[in-house]
């Protein structure tokens, strides 16, 4: 089977509070890796034209393209706005956040292959996963307005724009840390 190799860049969300991780899970160490972050930026980088790690602070301690968030407030809406601000030469972004590093190339080569009439295309399993997909520059213009509105919930953009819940069945694949027990599952899976 050939490689996928995506003519788009992939933003990597790293900005969270992780408040029921209890610590940075961006800078918890993962596989052979020192943390979590680089483990998924060397991961996705054979596959996209450019990587890039979003985040409120450099706290990354290896060679990577980064995108600042200097807004006060941790909401991906935020990071989104900034994201397409930063690259407003692109069209289309994949978008992953840092803490679901089991998600497939095969799967992202699917969700990007079927993002062609969406403004957004995100995986779906049992449960819908927001930060797992393609997201057009035109989303930007309802992104302010709802940031004008202080809106912050994902699911509102999803639901008011044309998006694309694509299905999938290994929810394993989209596992999340959120908290030390995911994290453990997550390490015992990987070595």
């Amino acid at each position: 089977m050939e490689t996928p190799y995506f003519e788009i860049p992939c933003v990597i969300l790293c900005g969270g509070k992780s408040s029921r991780m209890g610590e940075d899970k961006a800078l918890l160490p993962f596989s052979n890796y020192p943390t979590l972050s680089q483990f998924q930026y060397e991961r996705l980088k054979p596959f996209f034209k450019e990587i890039y790690l979003s985040s409120k602070t450099d706290k990354f301690n290896f060679e990577k393209n980064l995108i600042l968030d200097k807004e006060n407030i941790h909401s991906p809406m935020v990071a989104l706005k900034n994201i397409f601000e930063t690259l407003k030469n692109e069209d289309k972004i994949f978008i992953i956040t840092v803490d679901t590093p089991f998600v497939k190339i095969e799967t992202i080569e699917k969700i990007i292959n079927n993002s062609q009439e969406y403004s957004i295309t995100v995986a779906k399993t049992e449960k819908t996963h927001n930060l797992c997909g393609l997201f057009h520059k035109s989303c930007l213009s309802f992104i302010n307005k709802m940031l004008e509105e202080d809106i912050h919930k994902v699911g509102f953009l999803l639901k008011n724009s044309a998006t694309k819940e694509l299905q999938f069945e290994d929810e394993d694949e989209f596992l999340n840390m959120n908290n030390k027990d995911e994290y453990l599952k997550a390490k015992s899976i990987i070595s």
